[in-house]
């Protein structure tokens, strides 16, 4: 069984949202029909990252990561065409 950390892209507000799942596209479909709490008001939410973990334990951890401010540097640097498509 895999677990995915996943890292979602509010289109109202251009914030990220960054959480950890073993079906990512269910969780993705709980987070765009307003089931999720924390994001119920963000809405739509765009896929814009996922990971593939082993296990609970280096998903949570990844996770961790993702949210700290050198995990969101991580994420920008790693999907700069996303962010800048021009270059």
């Amino acid at each position: 069984m895999y677990y995915y950390v996943y890292v979602l892209l509010s289109e109202k507000d251009g914030l990220f949202y960054t959480g950890y799942t073993a079906n990512i596209k269910e969780r993705l479909k709980c987070h765009n029909d307003g089931k999720v709490e924390s994001t119920k008001f963000r809405r739509p939410l765009q896929l814009i990252y996922f990971e593939g973990c082993l296990n609970q334990q280096d998903a949570t951890r990844r996770e961790k990561y993702l949210k700290s401010g050198n995990g969101k540097i991580y994420i920008r640097n790693r999907l700069s065409n996303f962010f800048n498509p021009t270059g």
